[in-house]
């Protein structure tokens, strides 16, 4: 039976309203939770709409979303490129749960999404092996596949808070290079194996089929560990967008890494120094010096809801919830504050918690109808700790544009604006 209690009963956790997680834990039910769309009235029956009056639609060959789910869609904003080069962002204000629908995962391409035709498609594998191979996706549809929950966040992700002012951004524009998939695959140590390392390999160089013959330098241990070659993505073949017909997954490593379109995997004794590693995807620090070859995504979170552009209604209960994820393995806590980190709590964690994959957190609040300012703070099982701004800023500071993981505010003013802040 669910226990049934008013929020002013619920424990408070931290300040400003931020009440104790057993409101999930325990499946506390919150009565009073918000009066918009209750009615406290008897029941009365309901009112037969026009859609119960005559027979839906058909069949479709590919199932579509409801057309009042318009809005829920990805974010492009014209760049100063040419058309096909830039990206388009996860909505994660709009999502829930920890997956992210195929047709919403955020894309980056260097030029276009190729039209590959799977048929004529190759993956060479050569250099520092004994025996190159060449396989057909027919070929590689017959080695044992295996499926994972993993994120693929882009290294750029969050360079919007590097800005000296708070932009008016809301979470896809500024955290919505994200997104989370199950992924299906071949292990590509499997195939490394089978065309045997030479002992002087240490590297493996991956190169796609698009225009750009997007590159990247990945280390041989990471290949031998958990990366996966994926054919499918949420159960379908993996989207244009993504990678079709063949896309490279290393778990946890920063996005540009995971290379799209895969057709070829060249073993090296060194890091072939290509464009996206040298000019790119290296972290510049305040000191004019630069990190290279930092490839795990450090730990992160971000409150989806509220979030600029979900304004509140009116005081009262409100759920707060985010994702929170980390490179370097999985989540073991996420704490929130509503005045600004003064005071913190711990919020819930939704299962399942897997290493490398996103985990959705929630938060009861009673909101007075003052001003908040919201923060989401991760911990994962290594024990790394989000850091605050100032933190990020006295380490790397805010010259670069890859790998921002500091805590992130919104400030909720007295008429339920929300807005991005720094604080």
């Amino acid at each position: 039976m669910i226990r049934k209690t008013h929020p002013e009963l619920v424990d408070p956790a931290a300040g400003n309203g931020i009440l104790s997680r057993r409101v999930f834990l325990e499946g506390t039910l919150v009565v009073g939770a918000t009066a918009a769309g209750l009615s406290c009235g008897s029941a009365e029956p309901l009112a037969v709409q026009p859609w119960m009056k005559v027979p839906g639609t058909g069949f479709a060959g590919y199932g579509q979303p409801s057309p009042f789910e318009s809005k829920v869609v990805k974010v492009f904003p014209p760049p100063p490129n040419p058309p096909g080069v830039g990206s388009s962002r996860t909505p994660l204000h709009m999502l829930e749960g920890m997956i992210t629908p195929s047709g919403l995962h955020f894309e980056r391409s260097h030029s276009g999404v190729p039209e590959i035709d799977p048929d004529q498609h190759r993956l060479v594998i050569h250099g520092l092996v004994k025996r190159p191979l060449v396989f057909t996706l027919e070929a590689l549809s017959r080695y044992p596949m295996q499926s994972r929950i993993a994120f693929i966040e882009c290294g750029g992700n969050s360079l919007a808070l590097n800005a000296p002012q708070a932009q008016p951004l809301n979470v896809a524009a500024i955290h919505g290079l994200l997104g989370c998939s199950e992924w299906t695959g071949v292990r590509l140590s499997t195939l490394l194996d089978e065309a045997g390392i030479e002992p002087e390999a240490r590297w493996v160089i991956a190169e796609g089929a698009d225009a750009a013959a997007m590159s990247r330098s990945i280390p041989l241990t990471k290949a031998m560990d958990d990366a996966l070659l994926c054919l499918y993505q949420n159960g379908e073949r993996v989207r244009p967008s993504n990678g079709y017909p063949l896309r490279l997954l290393l778990p946890g490593f920063e996005g540009n890494m995971n290379v799209k379109w895969l057709r070829r995997l060249k073993l090296t004794a060194g890091p072939a120094m290509t464009k996206d590693e040298t000019s790119k995807y290296t972290i510049l620090l305040k000191d004019e010096k630069a990190w290279q070859f930092v490839f795990p995504i450090e730990v992160k979170s971000v409150i989806t809801r509220p979030s600029p552009g979900l304004a509140l209604r009116d005081p009262g209960f409100y759920e707060i919830s985010g994702l929170a994820w980390s490179g370097n393995g999985s989540i073991r806590q996420v704490d929130v504050s509503a005045d600004g980190g003064r005071s913190w709590a711990p919020a819930a964690l939704q299962g399942p918690i897997l290493p490398k994959a996103p985990v959705r957190f929630r938060t009861a609040w009673q909101w007075n109808g003052g001003p908040a300012v919201l923060q989401s703070r991760a911990t994962d099982d290594t024990g790394m700790v989000q850091p605050t701004r100032a933190q990020f800023a006295a380490e790397r500071g805010f010259r670069g544009v890859y790998h921002y993981n500091a805590i992130a505010s919104w400030r909720i003013d007295e008429m339920g604006e929300v807005s991005n802040v720094y604080a």
